[in-house]
């Protein structure tokens, strides 16, 4: 019985190994993405002829480029914006693309790609028939002025507008929400999206201070401090090659075609 049993037992633990294997070769595969599709036209969802919901927008497209470079398939995951760099830290995702610039804060978190992007400049989405209130960013003294939590455009608030009242919300959407509603009198976004949701409804518009806050910031692509997984030679080679064919434009194009079927969806 003894002789059975351990016969039994190396049986089992081979199998162990051999699906461990398995299970290693299937993960060195795919290429597993964080972002927080919140974010339209960079990381958004919306439905396929199907009806089935899926992932699109320039930073997805980014993502899809450099997974084919790799010769890995694509997964997608999503959560919160303010979750993303600790999540890639514990191993949940192989890099991170969010429309996300590589500060010094960030930097000592993580390790952060050669630029793939620079979007226009900052600005300022308030209410339209309360645009031509805000010509400086003075004018916002006193106000309430919303931004995604854990993103550059909340230091915007607090370093380039003396008195407003900074809201920190994890969702873009539950800002655009806010804003509609008039619990904030502003959101300060991405350029190009408080462009795409001015141009969505009428009833926003971007506010003539925007030209106060100055250039935009290069996107870049994280990856764990150190990069243990050595990702980034592959990662900067792919953004080298989609710039030589100036991919990019196409991928915003693309973007741009989704506009109107795009769904903002908070990332839980």
């Amino acid at each position: 019985m003894k002789k059975v049993f351990a016969l039994l037992l190396a049986l089992v633990m081979a199998l162990a190994l051999v699906a461990c294997g398995e299970g290693s070769k299937k993960d060195d595969s795919v290429l597993v993405v964080g972002t927080s599709a919140d974010y339209a036209p960079f990381e958004f969802m919306y439905p396929d002829k199907n009806g089935e919901m899926v992932y699109g927008g320039i930073d997805v497209s980014v993502a899809q480029f450099i997974a084919d470079e790799m010769g890995k398939e694509l997964k997608i995951e999503n959560m919160g914006f303010d979750y993303l760099l600790t999540s890639m830290d514990k191993g949940d995702f192989d890099m991170v693309i969010a429309a996300m610039e590589a500060t010094e804060d960030r930097l000592a978190n993580a390790d952060f790609s050669d630029p793939y992007y620079t979007d226009v400049p900052p600005a300022i989405l308030v209410k339209a028939d309360a645009a031509d209130a805000f010509q400086t960013l003075a004018d916002f003294e006193g106000k309430s002025v919303g931004a995604q939590a854990a993103t550059t455009k909340l230091d915007i608030i607090a370093d380039s507008m003396p008195g407003a009242n900074a809201v920190s919300l994890q969702s873009v959407l539950d800002l655009i929400n806010d804003l509609t509603y008039g619990k904030v009198d502003a959101v300060v976004l991405d350029g190009g999206v408080a462009q795409q949701y001015a141009e969505a409804n009428a009833d926003l518009a971007v506010a003539p201070a925007s030209s106060e806050l100055g250039e935009a910031a290069p996107y870049c692509i994280a990856v764990a401090k150190g990069d243990p997984k050595g990702l980034l030679p592959a990662i900067n080679a792919a953004i080298a090659k989609m710039n030589e064919q100036n991919k990019i434009e196409a991928f915003i194009a693309d973007a741009d075609a989704l506009a109107d079927v795009a769904v903002e969806v908070s990332a839980d």
